[in-house]
């Protein structure tokens, strides 16, 4: 079977919920290698729900779908406040990144609370802002960010990560609608151990499957490169 679309290898999938500090239920899931204990975690932020974002936009759901089997990775993703999918809706209201930094803390400390090993934030567009706002205030491994705007992160809060020893991996397409890689790089010069790093080709959705496969061989160069070269067949069940 070839690996492409939205195929889902085999793991442990649970529906889960994430409770906030502020009293918002928050639905997701997560998926988990089927036999092994993951070697690290990623925790998912999603693109922004007033323009369709949510848990199932297609890099992270096929993350779920894939990287448990490919990578040893365990994958978190939720639908932050007043965001709806198949899955079900978050209680609470969009609240533009602001209150969403209760989403952010309740996704971290369920991965705390599972044991779950290494967390990284993986942010996408809106996703990328939460990240650099939030991610600092919690014991991550890193943080890699997908495509992003820079809209909401300050330039104050993107130079306070030169102050944290974890990597901060951006990737960032050629043909972004919002941020393109020259200007990447220079927005995140004010932290000396970022690594931008430049998709040729690439688009600010990430579509088709050449560029879902470079997103997330990027994901896993950073979180387990032993796991790379990432499987393009499995043996059919």
């Amino acid at each position: 079977m070839e690996i492409r679309g939205p195929v889902l290898l085999p793991a442990r999938r649970e529906d889960i919920e994430l409770h906030t500090l502020d009293g918002v239920t928050l639905v997701g899931e997560l998926a988990l290698p089927e036999s092994r204990p993951p070697v690290a975690t990623l925790v998912t932020l999603h693109p922004l729900p007033t323009a369709g974002g949510f848990m199932d936009s297609h890099i992270l759901r096929k993350a779920a779908g894939r990287l448990p089997a490919q990578a040893d990775l365990a994958v978190l993703r939720f639908n932050t406040r007043g965001t709806t999918s198949p899955r079900g809706t978050s209680g609470g209201h969009f609240d533009g990144g602001g209150a969403e930094s209760f989403d952010v803390a309740a996704a971290v400390s369920f991965v705390q609370e599972r044991g779950l090993p290494r967390p990284w934030l993986v942010g996408w567009s809106f996703g990328t802002e939460l990240a650099l706002k939030y991610g600092r205030d919690h014991d991550i491994e890193g943080i890699i960010l997908l495509s992003p705007p820079l809209h909401r992160a300050s330039a104050e809060e993107v130079a306070a990560w030169a102050q944290v020893d974890r990597p901060v991996v951006v990737v960032v397409p050629e043909l972004d609608d919002y941020l393109r890689p020259d200007a990447a790089r220079e927005r995140f010069a004010s932290i000396p151990h970022a690594t931008v790093i430049a998709v040729e080709g690439g688009k600010h959705l990430w579509v088709g499957e050449n560029q879902t496969r470079r997103v997330l061989t990027e994901i896993v160069a950073a979180v387990n490169p032993d796991a790379l070269p990432l499987a393009t067949e499995w043996p059919d069940a």
